[in-house]
């Protein structure tokens, strides 16, 4: 097997133990993007307000963060996929925000390795502050940077518009 072809592996086989890990969660979404085939997902669930998923955090929780946190908060944005191509250059953003405004969350929250520089990069430009580094065994022994998003009536704009792509919302 070619190194290329490990990592692919190793890339989906991680996707997949995320998404079996996730769908069992209390409240799950997944959002779809499909034309003639699937374009990309999201999913991810809403943050519990016992603190669990804050667990391992290197800061205090912001007041503001903290009491969000309950129902219709927070919701955790696990995982966001789309196949590369031109057209879909802005559908990541869009299935971020589907997911969001749907579960009328008041603040999106997602982990990052530190090392993913592209992935960094792109959910900055997009509105995610970084608001600090969280350490999760279970997850590797990686520190991961801690974004949020405030989700605003920009959000919901953004989908009002006539969009090409065909959406499909999924609940578990």
């Amino acid at each position: 097997m070619s190194p290329p072809e490990a990592c692919r592996r190793l890339s989906r086989r991680r996707f997949l133990n995320r998404l079996t890990a996730d769908i069992r969660r209390p409240g799950f979404a997944m959002v779809v993007a499909e034309t003639n085939g699937l374009v990309g997902c999201a999913f991810g669930f809403p943050v519990r307000g016992d603190g669990f998923w804050w667990l391992g955090f290197d800061a205090a929780l912001s007041r503001g963060i903290g009491q969000l946190t309950g129902p219709n908060g927070v919701f955790a944005v696990t995982d966001i996929l789309v196949r590369p191509h031109p057209r879909n250059a802005h559908v990541a953003r869009r299935l971020q925000d589907r997911l969001l405004v749907d579960h009328q969350a008041k603040l999106g929250a997602t982990l990052v390795d530190g090392a993913d520089l592209p992935s960094l990069a792109a959910l900055r430009s997009w509105g995610w502050l970084d608001v600090g580094e969280i350490w999760k065994p279970p997850l590797g022994a990686t520190l991961l940077r801690v974004l949020v998003l405030p989700v605003n009536e920009r959000a919901t704009a953004r989908l009002q518009r006539p969009a090409h792509d065909a959406w499909t919302r999924w609940s578990g």
